[in-house]
């Protein structure tokens, strides 16, 4: 367990950095006696048996994750990304009866009239505001460590209980198969709340007794929805960063910025990435820039990773090999099925039932001869034309983005007797190009799949406009609702 780990590092190496913040940097020793100070503190208050944080990175923010775990308080990571509805939901919904934050203010106006008390306390140099609240209880399957939301593509987020044991799962295999060290430096890029930086960032690098780096979003170059590369640059120059972990939103900027001049990277040996699809040719232009950049896949459901390409098994188009803890196989249509480090349950909906094990991911794969496992896409956005074709909407993107003049793409064909396609060029490519980037793509399509007819996006798809989610995925029925006049007159042609 992470705790029992700690304990070892804090004997062994009082004075070895864990976590290193603008302000302040924490030994093992000094994370375990922050840890033990604010264990007591939840001790004395155990009127609350579910704790939510919504903070920025930094070191505080993992002193009061693992100060929960020792206590065997469920934590819900609250996203500060999320709309004012998306908190309250998940609020309500895990039945929060308690929160920390370094924003009172926003939450003070969003709680209103659920805030029973309110208290201050100081946690690794950060004085947090403690919100007591009146949320109805909420019955949490068992073995419950913490509740993980993430926004989705519509609807509201859905809150999925993991237990320690699968997070440490997944951690331990992390620290195995991209061998970590002691003198490993991650630097945290992604929000802490989200899943993948919690357990395959700050986990990892904690149990490998190596150095966690937590800065501001702002410092390395996230705010809001926009994002400064060169801040981002500099953040893993500075901080000598050996790893860390990338959308590939950030990888693209990383490359063009390496492309157009900045400065090598040579402290980087792993840089992971995942949260969406990468198209080969993103990866490609990494490798030519000597960027150690690997694709991985998971879901929450699994507790974030479930398979990663390696220094030493990589295959750009596929998302690696199953991690150490990871069994796979796949159902009569194709969808992947995992078994190793699985959701106990989804928030309201008891123990979920599993097939042996195995839990349904609703994407469509395969693995290939070497044990590669590659991702076809969803299995809810498989669409069927008027010919009574199955398409894969996300495999035709795929191929389309990995051209040099198409940079976002988004097929639509539901019912119709070819596809049409939404098209964010690359820079100021022209229209004959696209046409021809199409062309070329239609050439190694069956006729089902390929594009008839395509369209020029009237501006990317990001966070900013809701088409985009926060890790990088289309929001498919919102992107539709947008165009869906324009796309529909084509077929009036």
């Amino acid at each position: 367990m992470v705790i029992e780990t700690l304990a070892e590092h804090g004997l062994e190496r009082r004075m070895d950095i864990a976590l290193q913040g603008s302000d302040i940097a924490l030994s093992y020793g000094d994370l375990l006696a922050e840890i033990h100070q604010l264990q007591a503190h939840l001790n004395q208050n155990r009127s609350y048996p579910t704790l939510a944080i919504a903070a920025d990175n930094h070191p505080a923010w993992v002193v009061v994750d693992l100060a929960a775990m020792a206590c065997n308080i469920p934590l819900v990571p609250l996203p500060l990304f999320f709309s004012s509805a998306q908190l309250l939901h998940a609020i309500t919904d895990a039945g929060v009866d308690a929160l920390i934050t370094d924003n009172p203010q926003r939450f003070t106006t969003l709680l209103d009239n659920l805030i029973v008390s309110t208290s201050t306390l100081q946690i690794a140099n950060i004085i947090f505001t403690q919100f007591n609240l009146s949320t109805p209880s909420k019955k949490l399957a068992e073995g419950t460590a913490k509740i993980t939301y993430t926004s989705g593509t519509t609807g509201q987020p859905k809150g999925v209980c993991l237990s320690k044991d699968a997070m440490l799962k997944v951690a331990n295999s992390i620290k195995s198969v991209t061998h970590l060290k002691r003198d490993d430096q991650h630097l945290c890029v992604l929000p802490l709340s989200t899943l993948l930086e919690n357990v395959a960032g700050v986990y990892a690098t904690l149990l490998a007794g190596a150095t966690a780096y937590l800065l501001p979003s702002e410092t390395v170059g996230l705010s809001g929805s926009s994002l400064d590369v060169s801040k981002l640059h500099a953040a893993l120059s500075q901080t000598k960063a050996s790893t860390a972990i990338f959308i590939p939103e950030l990888l693209y900027a990383l490359v063009s910025a390496c492309e157009a001049g900045a400065s090598q990277l040579p402290h980087l040996r792993f840089l992971a990435v995942g949260g969406a699809h990468v198209a080969p040719a993103l990866l490609q232009r990494a490798a030519k820039l000597k960027l150690p950049v690997f694709e991985g896949y998971g879901l929450s459901e699994s507790a974030s990773v479930v398979a990663l390409n390696t220094k030493q098994h990589n295959k750009i188009g596929s998302v690696g090999k199953p991690l150490p803890h990871v069994s796979i196989r796949f159902s009569d249509e194709n969808e992947i099925l995992v078994k190793g480090a699985n959701l106990l349950a989804y928030t309201g909906e008891g123990n979920i039932e599993k097939e042996n094990g195995f839990i349904h991911t609703g994407d469509i794969g395969y693995l290939d001869e070497d044990g590669y496992l590659f991702i076809n896409g969803r299995k809810k956005y498989i669409f069927i034309t008027s010919f009574g074709r199955n398409v894969s909407p996300e495999w035709v993107e795929r191929e389309l983005t990995s051209t040099p003049q198409i940079a976002q793409a988004c097929l639509f064909g539901e019912a119709k007797p070819w596809n049409t396609v939404l098209v964010t060029p690359k820079s100021d490519v022209a229209d004959d190009d696209i046409d021809a980037a199409v062309k070329a793509i239609n050439q190694n399509l069956p006729d089902y799949a390929r594009v008839g007819k395509w369209l020029r996006t009237e501006s990317p798809f990001n966070v900013a406009n809701n088409q985009l989610t926060p890790n990088g995925r289309l929001k498919r029925d919102i992107i539709w609702q947008h165009y869906q006049n324009k796309i529909n007159v084509l077929y009036k042609d």
